[in-house]
């Protein structure tokens, strides 16, 4: 199997249903040689093909998350350069993934493999999408995976409260929603 493969697959695929993403996400479990193709078909964004791309690897990542650990590098540097709405929600999941990993107690490989720039690479592109024009579960996953950067970045929690506090009037109720619970959070420090 070989990039062509994976692409005549998402070609494949009609639309976002799970269904249709999980067919292509297991393809690529069960073929760990696809990833590199996936995510680099998943950064190719003047291709609308990339969207399905994302869509997939979102679902790769939520079930094996340390495969992204020898494409950090690609992967946080190519962030900002996505531009197609669906794509940035499953890329902003994607970083949620990895904050959660990051920050977790439980041992983690990328723990080991995340340096400073990648999380610098994350924290920059997550507040370019907080003050963006972007959907809410954008925000609402970068809410939480900076709000997790932010236990060792104090800066961050600074940041992200300002953009909060100066959004918060004019977003939907599920923006508000969740920018209270993540400044409860952050003024609280309770363990995020």
């Amino acid at each position: 199997m070989n990039k062509q493969y994976l692409i005549g697959q998402l070609e494949a695929m009609q639309n976002a249903k799970r269904v249709n993403r999980l067919r292509v996400a297991n393809l690529v479990l069960n073929n760990p040689d696809l990833l590199p193709f996936l995510i680099e078909v998943s950064f190719e964004t003047d291709n609308k093909l990339s969207i399905k791309a994302a869509w997939s690897l979102e679902l790769v990542l939520e079930q094996q998350l340390d495969w992204i650990t020898p494409y950090l590098d690609y992967f946080t540097t190519q962030i900002s350069t996505v531009v197609f709405g669906s794509a940035v929600r499953s890329f902003s999941k994607i970083c949620n993934f990895i904050a959660i990993a990051y920050t977790s107690k439980n041992k983690s490989i990328l723990q080991e493999f995340l340096q400073k720039k990648h999380i610098d690479a994350i924290i920059e592109t997550g507040f370019d999408w907080m003050i963006s024009n972007h959907k809410v579960a954008v925000k609402a996953y970068t809410m939480n995976a900076l709000a997790l950067f932010g236990k060792n970045y104090d800066w961050v929690h600074e940041e992200l409260k300002l953009i909060i506090q100066q959004n918060i009037i004019h977003e939907s109720a599920a923006y508000k929603a969740r920018g209270k619970m993540t400044l409860l959070l952050i003024n609280k420090k309770i363990n995020l």
